[in-house]
């Protein structure tokens, strides 16, 4: 399995690309999509589905113009729906371009498979009510969106944030995942459970 990464939108959030074979799945279109698009394009791959990590407008912005491209579906929680009508999910507020609306599906959490590749996924509010997380075990990777970071976490002092449940999210479905897994976050650079479980000095005593 393959993971690209592409850098998009206002805020330069991670889009990630996984690629099995010739399917692939898009993680957090957060801007224009043509670099991806033109990576698919160059790889012959066929995307199958649009994964959003929560429904924030710098994780959502090329949802619209990446799925009307590939025809891939958009899936995320429906936890996060809300934020569609607030300037959170919608953007066009303080500079931040308008999100253009997008038909999207709710992901319940459990085991599933994109891409042919088996996929846990996980419920893990904190930074957002509906935050989910992406495991591939057979490629040793977890996209995380912004419940983690290298060194640090996702901001909780947005509505529906809540520093106590982004802890108890990365105890129970992040540290309990094998120590050498890297964490593909929504913005900065890769880490690892490993790293971070040692390291991370805002979740000491896990």
């Amino acid at each position: 399995m393959d993971i690209a990464t592409f850098p998009l939108g206002p805020l330069q959030t991670n889009c990630y690309v996984l690629a099995n074979g010739g399917e692939a799945v898009a993680v957090d279109p957060g801007g224009d999509p043509a670099v991806v698009l033109k990576h698919l394009d160059a790889e012959g791959l066929t995307l199958t589905a649009i994964l959003n990590t929560h429904l924030h407008f710098d994780h959502t912005g090329g949802n619209k113009a990446l799925s009307e491209a590939t025809g891939a579906p958009i899936l995320a929680s429906d936890a996060d729906g809300y934020l569609l009508d607030s300037w959170m999910g919608k953007g066009g507020d303080m500079g931040v371009p308008p999100v253009p609306p997008y038909v999207w599906r709710n992901l319940e959490p459990g085991e599933t498979v994109f891409a042919g590749a088996r996929c846990a996924v996980f419920r893990t509010p904190g930074h957002s009510p509906g935050s989910l997380t992406f495991h591939f075990p057979e490629a040793g990777a977890a996209f995380v969106g912004d419940l983690i970071f290298y060194r640090s976490i996702g901001r909780t002092d947005f509505p529906g944030g809540d520093l106590d449940v982004l802890k108890r999210s990365v105890e129970e479905h992040i540290f309990t995942l094998p120590p050498e897994t890297r964490l593909l976050s929504g913005h900065g650079p890769e880490t690892t459970v490993a790293d971070e479980r040692n390291h991370n000095p805002f979740l000491g005593g896990f």
